[in-house]
């Protein structure tokens, strides 16, 4: 199975009485590389991470990590399978600092048995590695929603995930912490990790993704690198715009 993606979905479709949320998609993340997932609102983006997490049962089709077939596995197994997410709400204690934010993570990771981790020195190096140094002992409710969302990606971090999915991370940056924030997930993909990110900020998109989809009522509308998403006339008539918008 080693050459297996790290993830995986084969055609899964997620439907809500007469309503298709998500419809026969297949898709993969590989090692070292940031997997894009674009489209309008309610085109089932976000339905598309519950079901890789196991939040929301398919209808048909197969989740795979790592060549393992974890469909029927509830979302803690996932988890430690090593597949780990944020939200597009912020899902952190705010009463509490940043630093212990992520020592919360890491001692619920260490106390599972998912991995051996000195949290204190993980915390650290995570805390350097996302930018947050300056911020680490504030309250997460006294900095600003970019930061904060910065804390959310470092938090999921401290699982030790083979398997990042980000839903919206860039909401709420400025343009300054976005271009930091694109570095950081440059870094992280060339450490080997699998990305999966959701953004309506299509220059960052652009930037970081060697693999792009664009979701349109549920299904894959195209697939395909960068250049081939931006001037994909289907693509800019249903989502991106002018191809001027989307450079």
């Amino acid at each position: 199975m080693s050459d297996a993606p790290l993830l995986e979905t084969r055609g899964v479709s997620v439907r809500f009485g007469g309503h298709v949320a998500v419809k026969d998609v297949s898709l993969t993340v590989q090692p070292g590389t940031v997997t894009g997932l674009i489209g309008p609102n309610g085109a089932g983006k976000t339905t598309l991470f519950n079901t890789i997490t196991g939040l929301q049962k398919p209808t048909s089709g197969q989740v795979f990590l790592g060549g393992v077939d974890v469909t029927k596995l509830p979302p803690h197994q996932r988890a430690g399978r090593g597949l780990a997410r944020t939200f597009q709400r912020l899902e952190l204690f705010v009463s509490l600092s940043v630093r212990d934010n992520l020592r919360v993570a890491g001692d619920i990771h260490k106390a599972n048995g998912r991995n051996k981790i000195d949290v204190d020195s993980e915390t650290d190096r995570l805390l350097e590695l996302t930018g947050l140094t300056d911020v680490a002992d504030k309250d997460v409710a006294d900095i600003p929603t970019g930061r904060a969302r910065v804390v959310e990606v470092a938090r999921a971090l401290m699982t030790d995930p083979r398997v990042l999915l980000l839903d919206e991370p860039a909401s709420g940056q400025t343009e300054q912490e976005t271009e930091v924030f694109a570095e950081m997930l440059t870094e992280l993909a060339a450490g080997g990790l699998g990305i999966c990110l959701v953004e309506h900020d299509i220059p960052l998109v652009m930037k970081v993704c060697s693999t792009i989809h664009v979701l349109d009522y549920g299904a894959v509308l195209a697939s395909g690198d960068p250049e081939k998403i931006r001037t994909d006339p289907e693509v800019i008539a249903a989502y991106i715009g002018t191809e001027e918008e989307a450079v």
